[in-house]
């Protein structure tokens, strides 16, 4: 099965060239995948040109057969405000991507862009699934015991109980369908695990979800334990889900630098971490949010994946990956299918 991505290519602070280098690296990797780069044409062919030329004595040939240019004239930089943006710039990279999704031109948009304008666009240019009140941002969080999938962290600050309810259907289906876990469980984040605990919000959504056919529920979820992957999907609304994706990923940075110290402190030290290093580096890849690719916007019409500003090469290239897994398992349809059963 052929799978078409469009790749804003001008998105993310080391655009286009490890935008263009993340996608060169999957059209080799996966030969089911297409990529349309969408940006500065004159641009993009530079850097194509130059990994091309460091493609000459591999294994693998250059898929010029798999990879095409759009050009786009403007840039969405992350400091402008979304909404205007999306409004006034038709012809950025970003816009111009998910038109080619919205055409059905192609599968998927992946963008290292600003999260909000990916946001708006998402709902304004490609638009919601029918039934789907918001969309919603759900990145896989690394744990002791696998992956847990979190949502919302972004996109609805805002939220409704009804919202909620949304939210663990969609992560439900997407997280059953990636990781092949039948009927996988839900919990919702909250302050403490007895039933009388928590906000408004939390409290009105618990019923809710008990009654919610297809849901999985377990109950709440405290924070400290989301490490220890209590459950496969993790339901709260943006601002809670920002704070613990931000947290995750400052502490993953945070204990990589402390071991590397330790491991570096004298001369005993620095023999015991070669005896280590292997063993040690497999561990912390493990819990590395950057390796897991990009934050799918589920309830969108077409697939929409945010990946991290900072992204290199790799990350870029792991993004378009989760795109042939969304579009082989038919995600949209099936979200669509359970949203317009359950209203």
């Amino acid at each position: 099965m052929e799978v078409k991505v469009a790749v804003d290519a001008m998105g993310g602070d080391y655009a286009p060239a490890e935008t263009v280098r993340g996608a060169v690296d999957a059209a080799v990797e996966f030969p089911q995948i297409s990529i349309i780069l969408v940006g500065k044409e004159e641009e993009i062919k530079r850097e194509l040109i130059s990994v091309k030329k460091e493609m000459e004595n591999s294994s693998k040939p250059f898929p010029d057969d798999r990879i095409s240019v759009v050009h786009a004239t403007e840039v969405i930089d992350m400091g402008e405000v979304p909404t205007l943006a999306i409004k006034e710039k038709k012809d950025s990279s970003l816009v111009v991507a998910m038109k080619l999704v919205r055409d059905g031109q192609a599968d998927a948009i992946v963008s290292a862009g600003s999260t909000g304008a990916i946001l708006v666009g998402g709902q304004l240019v490609v638009g919601r699934i029918k039934g789907v009140k918001r969309p919603a941002l759900a990145p896989f969080l690394p744990t002791k015991k696998g992956m847990s999938l979190l949502i919302d962290c972004g996109a609805n600050v805002d939220a409704k109980p009804e919202n909620l309810v949304q939210f663990a259907q969609m992560g439900s289906i997407y997280y059953e369908n990636v990781m092949g876990v039948k009927n996988p469980t839900v919990g919702i984040v909250n302050i403490g695990t007895e039933e009388e605990k928590g906000n408004k919000l939390v409290k009105e959504t618990g019923p809710l979800l008990k009654e919610c056919k297809g849901v999985n529920f377990i109950g709440s979820v405290e924070a400290r334990d989301i490490p220890l992957n209590p459950s496969n999907v993790l339901v709260c609304e943006a601002f809670v889900g920002n704070v613990i994706l931000k947290l995750f990923e400052g502490l993953a940075k945070t204990f990589l630098g402390m071991i590397k110290s330790a491991l570096y402190k004298s001369a005993k030290t620095k023999i015991g971490g070669l005896l280590i290093k292997k063993s040690l580096k497999e561990q912390l890849k493990s819990f590395d949010t950057s390796s897991q690719g990009g934050a799918p916007l589920l309830g969108l019409k077409g697939l929409v994946v945010k990946a991290h500003g900072n992204s290199k090469a790799y990350e870029i290239r792991t993004a378009i990956y989760q795109c042939i897994t969304f579009k082989e398992n038919d995600i949209s349809n099936k979200i669509k299918e359970a949203v317009n059963t359950n209203e």
